[in-house]
């Protein structure tokens, strides 16, 4: 039978477990947070640990840092407004969650974010509502507000390209998982807004030798290029010679395979090997396990459903679940 592990309080808006699943955070309508922990290393019941009020708005995100930097967590709140928040120890037993730092808000809001550990530093890419991206950098590994302003772009191929005032209702983002000393620093960015040339997700990969972020590939076909993106998650890679990323659109979850080496002209290959349409409505969020071998989607049809891919190349639904109140 199965067994609930939380239960989460009356008014929660998002939540997100730590990279190891040993901890869970859930934001609030209030502003508030909650620290979920296990008492019990060999049981999997959870209770509130800490809880405390980041902002008088509600919350619409939250994520983790990655666990080599310490204890903290990213929150953005539904106006806009984007903050890091530390758990700190006053002594042997107190334990507090402090702020950190508060990101400057202009005119947009943050519609989504997500760190990225590359073999030099700690990153942050910020996506905004008038359809930027920001690329923040830790400064000092030991001091989680301490970032500056790397990069600043729009989501597009093509450089000379600006827009004016554009509406942004949501973006994804999904930083490439591998960690090789080696390689280059990529993330993949979709936006659902009123211009189509930002919306198509884009692998952006850092170019070491000048400084700067490049678009080295685009992931939709001609037809499809002015398609809202939901939600993109990227697959981690054990032992393939390509990548694999999932986007969602309003046609379905459409899974790409990404070359890993360059083409002469900079750019990477890209090949659409399926386009599964698993839910009613829009697709919310994409996750794959730690295998990159199989992928949970949920949307509002209030559906968890399990994809994977046979030896065949053929994608199937495994498995579907249905949230028990």
């Amino acid at each position: 039978m199965d067994k609930a592990l939380v239960t989460l309080e009356k008014g929660t808006t998002c939540s997100a477990w730590n990279y190891s699943g040993q901890r869970l955070a859930s934001g609030s309508t209030d502003g508030t947070v909650a620290i979920y922990d296990s008492n019990d290393p060999d049981s999997s019941v959870f209770t509130c640990s800490s809880k405390f009020r980041v902002h008088e708005t509600g919350l619409i995100k939250i994520v983790w840092v990655p666990p080599e930097y310490g204890d903290g967590i990213a929150c953005v709140c539904d106006d806009g407004t984007l903050s890091l928040w530390e758990e700190v120890s006053e002594d042997l037993e107190t334990v507090q969650w402090k702020s950190c730092k508060s990101f400057d808000r202009n005119s947009s809001r943050v519609l989504d974010i997500q760190f990225g550990a590359s073999p030099t530093s700690l990153k942050l890419v910020v996506a905004y509502s008038d359809g930027q991206a920001k690329i923040f950098e830790l400064q000092d590994p030991l001091n989680l507000n301490n970032w500056q302003l790397q990069a600043e772009f729009q989501n597009v191929i093509d450089s000379i390209s600006k827009f004016g005032k554009c509406l942004c209702l949501s973006a994804s983002i999904a930083w490439n998982p591998s960690k090789g000393e080696t390689q280059q620093s990529s993330f993949v960015l979709g936006f659902n807004s009123d211009i189509p040339q930002l919306n198509s997700s884009k692998v952006w990969e850092f170019d070491q030798d000048h400084q700067r972020w490049l678009p080295v590939a685009e992931l939709a076909l001609p037809a499809d290029k002015g398609d809202q993106v939901f939600a993109i998650s990227w697959a981690p890679n054990i032992g393939r010679p390509y990548e694999v990323i999932a986007v969602s659109t309003y046609k379905g979850i459409a899974i790409w395979h990404v070359g890993s080496e360059p083409e002469p002209d900079g750019r990477l290959t890209v090949e659409k090997v399926a386009l599964l349409s698993p839910h009613d409505n829009e697709v919310w969020q994409l996750e794959w396990d730690m295998s990159g071998m199989t992928l949970a989607s949920t949307g509002s049809d209030g559906l968890v459903r399990l994809w994977q891919s046979n030896i065949d190349g053929i994608w199937r639904e495994q498995a579907i679940f249905e949230p028990t109140n």
